[in-house]
C-alpha cells in the first residue's frame, strides 16, 4: 500500500477532507476535531454512514473568516 504524501499546499487538498486532515490543517488532535463537530464549531460537515467528512472549501472560508475577525 503507498504511504499518502502531506499536502504542502492549500490548493492540493482534496475536495473532502477526513478527521486526521482537517486535524492537521488546524493542528489540533483528532478527538479535538471530533469535539468540534459535537459542538457544531466547524463548518461543512458531511457524514456519510458514520464516517465524518468534511467540504474544504467550506472550512477554508471558515478560517479565513476567523483570522479576519480576530477570533
Amino acid at each position: 500500500m503507498p504511504v499518502q504524501k502531506a499536502h504542502t499546499s492549500l490548493t492540493g487538498l482534496p475536495y473532502l477532507l477526513n478527521a486526521d486532515e482537517v486535524a492537521a490543517l488546524l493542528r489540533v488532535s483528532r478527538k479535538a476535531v471530533y469535539c468540534m463537530v459535537d459542538r457544531g464549531e466547524l463548518p461543512g460537515v458531511t457524514r456519510i454512514g458514520r464516517r465524518v467528512r468534511f467540504h474544504r472549501d467550506s472550512l477554508l472560508g471558515w478560517l479565513e473568516a476567523q483570522r479576519e475577525s480576530g477570533v
